[in-house]
């Protein structure tokens, strides 16, 4: 199917985003006639969510901001667009709800941004030190089991500070996301600001709905857990309580050194009691500042907060890390319907999800998935784990749903199974990447099939192409993070190992380092770990639990160190190549400008 060419709709450009574009596109022209400095032009275009590529010269990653994961069909069709006339023919669903186009030509990136700009989306604050793209759970407003609608807040949150002078100089990156339950699809127990809607009794036996805020959570190479910072934050208080807390990283940030600069580090540094007490006393004085976004905001007036509320006749799916996923059926309708689809909200409309093999999408399927959305009037997201949720179905719609899927090879049952393997872009174009990510990825998700594994429910796996867990290695039953190995005189990739990372109920475990493996070795480790997994299970048994009941991550790793060996380059060349290359591995890592 080909790409429907877009035609800029003549409309007037918001009267910010149309400056951003057109001081943007005058600094491209200074940096490249040479009188800007690296340096300078670097802030610039990061700030406008463009990202060096490992490729070098004028080679850019585009990173498109989709607040809450929300997408709509002429936004989806813009997608396909620009893969198909500014990149090379897909894009990639990153694991923070963001789109990125990659091999982007410099000089091409503001006509990029025009074309964004016509169906209301930005670049903008997409990277550097500066507010990110704020998530939100891909079934917010579409989940059994929440308190609020998260969707709104995602946006007010996002419109609050994209362009806010408090965000555009700050120590360091600062990321902000909503769960609507405690179950936490959203994660937000490792971001610098995560918001889980919970409820409070009143004195008088009321129930009213609000927020749990946590703060200072990360991954990277340091992991630090979210801490809460009080039991209770009032819906009117959200967003002050958001500002207080970015405010606070804004004036003790380290700015000297920045791999110390993170929200994490200012708790380690002053303590989370001194943070809480300075977060609350900024909140209490924020009535005076003219940024003050106390009330309401009008995008929650506008849309709502209403939770989806639960049937009472339906049984509520269960979500979240951890789901004990079986599949009994043979026929393949039914194993999608199985895994990739969750019922049980109140007005009986239902959710599905299509699934993107390492959240890559070619422009034919964006194209293709706009046509599907716009038949069936439905609400899309994008998902944590780079997936299309299609929500707001009836019953009578999932048939057409998963023929329409299934033409575009998108109908796989990947929802919470083994073979939904998530990966960074890594060195196929990052920067700072060692290894090669989404080649193991794709190793990994094939030796699954071959051993008949790819079906196993309740299991995520997870890979970086360096320590900074872009692909959220630290969070997953199965993580690996790529590194330089010497074997024989000779570098190699390789990986290291983790187990039993999982996120939810308002707590998080990192997962804990198993062991070293040459990186052509990792697809029978994760298989092994898999099949062991799946064979000693108890009914209902999640990862974590299971890997401390056998002994824990070095217990199982026992049973794998055998894989720990690189036999001689003469015996084995394609241990010291990596997956997708034909020369010899070198770890060949550039400056670092950011990451996911």
């Amino acid at each position: 199917m080909g790409v429907t060419p877009i035609v800029a709709v003549p409309r007037d450009l918001d009267a910010e985003q149309q400056r951003d574009i057109v001081r943007f596109e005058q600094a491209v022209t200074q940096y490249l006639a040479g009188e800007i400095g690296e340096d300078v032009f670097r802030v610039m275009r990061l700030n406008n969510g463009v990202y060096g590529q490992r490729q070098g010269g004028t080679n850019q990653m585009v990173r498109i901001k989709l607040p809450a994961g929300t997408i709509t069909p002429e936004q989806m069709d813009m997608m396909g667009y620009l893969a198909e006339n500014f990149s090379r023919g897909w894009g990639h669903i990153t694991t923070r709800q963001n789109v990125q186009v990659h091999f982007v030509e410099l000089t091409r990136v503001p006509e990029l941004m025009r074309q964004l700009a016509t169906v209301g989306l930005t670049s903008r604050e997409a990277c550097g030190d500066t507010v990110r793209n704020v998530m939100a759970c891909h079934l917010a407003g579409a989940c059994p089991h929440e308190h609020l609608d998260v969707t709104a807040w995602a946006d007010a949150t996002f419109r609050h500070f994209v362009r806010n002078p408090l965000g555009q100089r700050l120590p360091r990156k600062f990321k902000v996301n909503f769960s609507g339950c405690s179950t936490d699809c959203g994660q937000a127990m490792f971001n610098d600001v995560g918001v889980i809607a919970t409820t409070r009794t009143l004195d008088n036996g009321d129930t009213e709905a609000g927020f749990r805020i946590y703060i200072a959570g990360g991954l990277g190479a340091t992991p630090h857990p979210a801490l809460a910072l009080e039991d209770f934050t009032t819906r009117e208080d959200l967003l002050p309580t958001i500002e207080a807390a970015l405010r606070v990283f804004e004036q003790t940030g380290n700015r000297d050194n920045k791999l110390r600069a993170r929200m994490k580090w200012v708790v380690d540094q002053l303590g989370i009691d001194e943070v809480r007490r300075r977060v609350i006393k900024i909140r209490h004085t924020l009535p005076a500042s003219s940024s003050w976004p106390g009330g309401i905001p009008a995008e929650v007036t506008i849309a709502g907060d209403k939770p989806a509320g639960r049937s009472a006749t339906v049984e509520a799916t269960a979500v979240g890390q951890g789901v004990n996923v079986t599949l009994t059926p043979r026929d393949p309708y039914s194993r999608w319907v199985a895994t990739s689809v969750i019922r049980g909200t109140a007005n009986g409309t239902v959710s599905a999800v299509a699934y993107a093999a390492l959240g890559d999408l070619t422009a034919s399927q964006f194209s293709s998935l706009a046509s599907i959305q716009r038949e069936l009037a439905a609400d899309v997201r994008l998902s944590n784990r780079q997936n299309v949720v299609f929500r707001g179905l009836t019953e009578e719609q999932l048939p057409v749903l998963y023929a329409r899927l299934e033409a575009i090879d998108m109908a796989r049952p990947g929802a919470e199974l083994a073979r939904d393997v998530v990966a960074c872009p890594g060195a196929d174009t990052c920067n700072i990447a060692v290894t090669q990510s989404r080649g193991l990825a794709k190793a990994i998700g094939d030796r699954l099939e071959e051993e008949g594994l790819a079906e196993v429910g309740g299991i995520r796996i997870n890979i970086s192409g360096c320590t900074n867990s872009c692909g959220q290695h630290h969070a997953s039953d199965i993580g690996f993070f790529g590194a330089e190995r010497r074997a024989h005189g000779k570098a190699a990739p390789g990986y290291q190992m983790l187990l039993g990372g999982y996120v939810g109920e308002e707590s998080i475990h990192f997962g804990e380092k198993a062991l070293r493996l040459p990186a052509k070795a990792a697809p029978e480790a994760a298989a092994r770990v898999v099949r062991r997994f799946a064979e000693e299970r108890e009914a209902g048994e999640r990862f974590r639990t299971w890997m401390d009941r056998v002994g824990g991550a070095s217990a199982v790793a026992d049973t794998l160190k055998d894989l720990d060996f690189f036999p001689s380059p003469e015996e084995a060349p394609e241990f010291y190549a990596d997956y997708d290359e034909t020369g010899p591995f070198v770890a060949d890592v550039g400056e670092s400008e950011c990451a996911v």
